[in-house]
Order: structure tokens, then sequence, then C-alpha cells
């Protein structure tokens, strides 16, 4: 089976209404929030979405979808349900065009930027693909992480299908990223300064001996697969939500808690608090900062911080200068900053895309 473009197989696409000024695949899928997706045919993009393999393209009025559902599913197009998948993904119920025209009411600066950069809106994605995500993305580019995440699918997740040459798999469970070697039970989790600041130490679960770190062979999988010093965060990270927390549970009923409450929770994982909160648990008004954010928001807004002497992001700083951006843009300030994160993305003078999206840790 190969992949499938809407000329060849007309009859196995459906489409959604959606104006290419709502969604523009190609800023919102190579942008930096999601790492699943290629562009495998131009304009054609291909990637892993709710454990099935789809290929998206659209039309200035149309957002066209097909799935593929595995070498012995049914052949077919999408069906209301599936479609239902697509349409939580991209968050269609939301309203691009009313939060740009208020946007550019407020922000001069925006209103600029929007002229070139319509459809960027947030993805919302499974808590866990996008945690272990962005652990892999600390100090990283996009080119890297998106290498990164596709060979911790093929080495942990389930093998969905293969199109043409390229082989799909499903994202790892909490339970493959912390499977370990030590037969002994978990001891009581507990924290580890891995160079992150205090209050963003990992949870890491000890064996019975303080000697052994649990985890060895994952985390040396995980190493041969070019992650480097991500490697334990991946693994202990995983341990900790499943034997200190509760597992997937813990993460899903953090999108029902108020902003700063979850915030506060995800500080126990290394960098990414503000990251989960915008692209996995419906908190529009997280402002996830990095080199970038930082650069604009002296750049473009002439913002400094007050209440640290930080030259770079920084928990104190970051949630300064996450507070400046919802003042200036309001419950969806979040979705502001993509904006404006793409547009700085696309820039003739900076670095392809591919190169830039280095993340510091972020409070």
């Amino acid at each position: 089976m190969g992949h499938r473009t809407l000329s060849s197989v007309p009859a196995l696409w459906a489409s959604i209404p959606c104006p290419r000024s709502e969604l523009r695949l190609d800023l919102v899928l190579a942008s930096g929030q999601s790492f699943r997706w290629r562009e495998q045919n131009p304009a054609h993009w291909s990637g892993v979405l709710a454990d099935q393999v789809w290929t998206l393209t659209q039309t200035e009025e149309q957002l066209y979808c097909t799935v593929y559902r595995g070498e012995k599913g049914q052949i077919g197009r999408p069906t209301p349900e599936e479609l239902k998948a697509v349409h939580q993904y991209f968050q269609l119920d939301v309203s691009l065009a009313q939060l740009y025209c208020h946007w550019s009411s407020v922000d001069p600066h925006f209103q600029e930027i929007a002229q070139k950069f319509q459809g960027v809106r947030l993805l919302q994605q499974d808590p866990i693909e996008c945690l272990f995500s962005f652990i892999c993305s600390s100090n990283n580019n996009i080119a890297r992480i998106t290498g990164m995440v596709e060979r911790l699918c093929q080495a942990f997740g389930p093998r969905l299908i293969q199109l043409d040459d390229v082989t799909y798999h499903g994202f790892p469970s909490l339970q493959a990223l912390a499977d370990h070697g030590c037969e002994q039970p978990f001891g009581k989790v507990k924290k580890l300064n891995w160079g992150v600041p205090p209050g963003q130490q990992v949870l890491l679960s000890p064996c019975s001996s303080d000697q052994h770190i649990v985890g060895l062979e994952v985390e040396a999988k995980l190493r041969k697969l070019g992650l480097g010093y991500r490697a334990r965060y991946v693994n202990a990270s995983a341990r900790a939500i499943l034997e200190e927390q509760g597992g997937l549970p813990w993460l899903q009923q953090l999108r029902k808690a108020p902003y700063e409450e979850a915030h506060k929770a995800l500080c126990t994982l290394p960098g990414v608090a503000d990251c989960i909160c915008l692209m996995a648990l419906d908190k529009p008004q997280a402002v996830p900062v990095d080199v970038h954010v930082w650069q604009i928001a002296q750049r473009d807004y002439s913002w400094h911080p007050t209440t640290t002497q930080a030259k770079g992001p920084s928990p104190q700083a970051n949630k300064e200068l996450g507070n400046f951006f919802r003042s200036l843009w309001g419950p969806y300030a979040g979705w502001a900053q993509a904006v404006l994160f793409s547009a700085d993305l696309h820039q003739p003078h900076q670095e392809p895309p591919a190169k830039r999206r280095k993340r510091s840790t972020e409070g």
C-alpha cells in the first residue's frame, strides 16, 4: 500500500469545511508542535493521529482526510466518528478569525504579522506523546527532535502500517518507556537534581538499593537511539508518572484542573510544564517560553524582566513574561504566541525552521 493523494483516489477521502484562514497545514504541522507529520507528497501530510495513520491535504475552503486502517482493516473513506478525531485534534470549534481580530485590535505588531500568517492554530495532542516529545526537545532543534521521536516510536511503539517504504508506529505507552531490568519492587520516588532549577528536579524511582538506578535497560536503549542525556529523563518520568502519580489518569485529570494547578503539578517533570498545558491539557492561556519567544518579547515588545536579573529564560522570568502576554492578548495568549513563533521560524533572515526550535528549561 502506498501514500494516497487526493487526485489519485478521491473516493477514499472525506472533507471537513475549513478555510485556509482557519488552518494552514504547512504552518501548523511543521512548526514544532507535533513531530509526527511528514509531507510525503506535495501538500499532502501523513502522520499518526488517534492510533491511526492519516494523510491530510487542503484546498482554499476544505480540509481533506484519508485514513489507513492497517493491513487487515477495511478500506474506505473516513467515517464521521473518525473525522471527529481530526476535528478535535485541530480544535476546529475555536474560531481563529475571531481570535486574530481580537489580537490585532490590541497589538499592532500582531496585526502586521497576521497578514502573512493566517491559519496558525494549536493542536490538541495526546498528553503522553506531547510530554515525551517535549522532553526530547530540551536543547534541541526540530529536525533532531523529529528524528528522536521517530526512533522512539519505532523502538517502543506498536507497529501500525507500512506505506511505500515508510513504516508507521504508534507512540509508546508509559509502561513501555518505564520497563526496566530491575526485579525489585519500586522504592520511594524521589527527586534528583539533573541540572535543572530548584522546583523542577525530575522524579526518579530507585530500586531497593540507591546505588542501582532502575530502568537501565530502557535508558541504555534510548541512548543508543540518540537521545543522549534525555534518555534518563524519559525513563524516569515514565516511571514516576506510573508509580507515584497513578499513570495516564493523572495527566488526563489535569485537563480539568485550573492552569496554575496543572502547571505546578507538571513542574515535577523536566522543563515541559507550559508546553503540555497549552498543547495537551486545554490551557490556551499557557505561554511556553524558549529562547526564541524570549527574543521576540525583547525585540518586538521591548519587554525585560523586572522581578529577576535573568538574561534568558528561567522559571521566574518565564512566569513574568507569560503574565505580560496574557495581559496583552487575553485568555488565548498561548495561541497568539504560536502565531508569532511560526512567523519567526519563517523569517528569511533566520535559519530554516528545522534548525531553530531550541527549548530551554521553562517554568
